[in-house]
């Protein structure tokens, strides 16, 4: 008797011998389909959460740091303890010059502010930049152009408005090339912007007025002074290597301690992404685990049902012997039900598990943004379906090998 993977009749027999007892057949494979589901979806929707969490923080730089004023924490050549220095023009031309790996830097000022026009006004935060700030903060222009290198060079009266607040000054009627009125100055509308993710630095795109930083403080401010200093760091680089270069330079322009770590504001992004990265690489892990937990559950049921097989057959088995059958064919016969139970079953689950994240996809599908990534590669597809025909022949191994070594005479007398 030989085993043949296209023999009709031998398939034919493993549907039969597995649907004897369809209870008990159906709860096996229900476990293999369930574990398989559990840990397609599980690692996929790991991804697709991390996805939705990364819009959050979409536009933002991911290398992105700051730096502000603040109070002296010691005393310092005549200046008290707790006093303020403020951050000027000057100074940005310094710490560029000092900081060795800054790629992209922008001096910004926030202030609230009302803009008019005809017979309608709108409140939000007046954001003074310089051209490189949408490189570090990337707003999405939908009309009209940002602010560039001729408009802040030249104190331009120019300003990109936020989607929200073009809604409400014009409405449906297009505000490129408009005038408005902001805080008693008239502005022309360059550009309408919004914002990508959720987070935000100075205030939301979508409900500010983005003017030139040079114009900002010489027509809306009464002060030359800076709020803060962004910046990117260049390739193979963090914020933070900038950080103490950046306060000795201020130390000695503002003349406090080179030491005093308070006396200067800082902020790292790519700290912020390491954890989120960290967070999320460890929610994949513990996703895989439950996933591949419930999994061996299921193998391990595949193998119970085949140890109660080859009891319940022990007799029939010894039929096969004494009649010619091989020891390899009744090991091939029970490894084969073992392998389709497990096949099918471990197929059917990622199947099942890839049509419920196409649909989470579907559902947290964002025009901007895309697809958040609920979904399995073909490859991961694959490698769990290959685990599972591993585990499922490891499954039925020792199954077989009990059938294997069943003596012909000995099975004859069990009843």
């Amino acid at each position: 008797m030989k085993l043949r993977i296209f023999d009709i009749e031998n398939w034919r027999e493993i549907g039969a011998t597995l649907a004897r007892n369809k209870t008990r057949t159906f709860l096996t494979a229900f476990g293999i389909f369930w574990g398989t589901a559990m840990l397609g979806m599980l690692w996929g929707g790991a991804n697709g959460f991390q996805g939705i969490m990364s819009r959050n923080f979409a536009g933002l730089s991911t290398n992105m740091g700051g730096i502000f004023p603040g109070a002296r924490s010691m005393s310092y050549k005549g200046f008290n303890k707790g006093s303020y220095w403020n951050l000027t023009e000057e100074d940005l031309k310094a710490v560029r010059t000092n900081a060795p790996y800054i790629e992209y830097s922008s001096g910004v000022n926030n202030m609230s502010g009302t803009a008019a026009y005809n017979d309608k006004s709108a409140a939000g935060t007046v954001i003074g930049i310089e051209p490189d700030y949408g490189r570090i903060c990337l707003p999405l222009i939908e009309k009209g152009r940002f602010i560039n290198e001729a408009d802040y060079s030249s104190s331009a009266k120019v300003t990109v408005i936020g989607k929200s607040r073009a809604d409400d000054l014009f409405g449906a009627v297009d505000p490129v090339g408009k005038y408005i009125s902001l805080n008693g100055v008239y502005f022309r509308v360059i550009g309408v912007a919004s914002q990508l993710g959720e987070a935000s630095i100075g205030g939301r795109v979508d409900e500010s007025f983005i003017v030139p930083g040079t114009t900002m403080r010489r027509t809306l401010s009464t002060h030359r002074n800076v709020n803060y200093f962004v910046f990117t760091a260049t390739g193979g680089h963090k914020p933070s290597d900038n950080f103490s270069s950046i306060r000795r330079t201020l130390a000695q322009l503002h003349s406090f301690h080179p030491s005093d770590e308070q006396a200067v504001g800082t902020m790292d992004l790519s700290e912020m992404f390491e954890m989120i990265s960290k967070v999320f690489l460890g929610v994949s892990m513990l996703a895989f685990f439950v996933g591949f937990g419930t999994l061996m559950a299921g193998v391990i049921g595949v193998g119970n049902i085949m140890w109660i097989i080859v009891k319940e057959r022990t007799h029939e088995f010894g039929i096969r012997r004494a009649i010619g059958a091989k020891p390899a064919d009744i090991t091939g016969q029970v490894l084969s039900e073992s392998v389709l139970l497990t096949l099918v079953s471990g197929t059917g689950g990622v199947c099942f598990a890839t049509l419920v994240l196409y649909i989470a996809d579907k559902i947290t599908y964002n025009p901007i943004l895309g697809y958040a990534g609920f979904q399995l590669s073909f490859g991961m597809a694959v490698g769990i379906v290959f685990t599972f025909f591993i585990l499922g022949s490891l499954a039925g191994t020792l199954p077989a090998i009990k059938a294997m070594r069943i003596k012909p005479i000995e099975a004859l007398r069990d009843k």
